[in-house]
């Protein structure tokens, strides 16, 4: 099972990007590449325990619809997003924040697993897991983008 492990560095507060992480709208301005909507669950803010969202996107070529939930939620540590309908098998998506420094230090692990058995396995070796590395990358670029800059303010609730 392919499992990727990505570590940034934000020169922000852990709250910041704990809340930057889970806000729907900086997710839908991240993955605009893809035409991706929120269609279902919670569609903007902050999405919280227990809560799912319904994503709507053109991946490879194909419109695809994918429902996720927060299944663990430690603010400011930890939160947790698994599949619950969607186009892989299974996916869990671990965010972690740790004080580091004067910042945090951002882990994403995605363990996850392409549909269709043996097939699967080797879309997973072939293109899979380099297009959801690459994904996940971008999406850390632009919240550490977000949280080092007063762009921020317009992903998260005032408060």
């Amino acid at each position: 099972m392919p499992v990727i492990r990505l570590e940034t560095y934000v020169d922000a507060p852990p709250e910041r990007c704990f809340d930057l992480a889970r806000s729907v709208d900086l997710h839908l301005h991240a993955a605009a590449s893809t035409g991706e909507a929120a269609v279902g669950g919670v569609t903007s803010g902050l999405i919280g325990a227990g809560e799912e969202v319904t994503w709507r996107a053109r991946h490879f070529g194909v419109r695809q619809r994918l429902t996720s939930r927060i299944t663990r939620f430690d603010r400011p540590r930890h939160f947790r997003d698994s599949m619950v309908r969607g186009a892989f098998a299974r996916f869990d998506h671990d965010h972690h924040f740790e004080p580091c420094g004067a910042g945090t230090r951002v882990r994403d692990v995605f363990d996850f697993r392409a549909p269709l058995g043996p097939l699967g396995r080797i879309a997973e070796r072939l293109f899979l897991t380099r297009y959801m590395r690459r994904f996940l990358v971008h999406r850390a670029r632009v919240l550490k983008e977000a949280a080092e800059s007063g762009a921020w303010r317009r992903y998260l609730p005032e408060g």
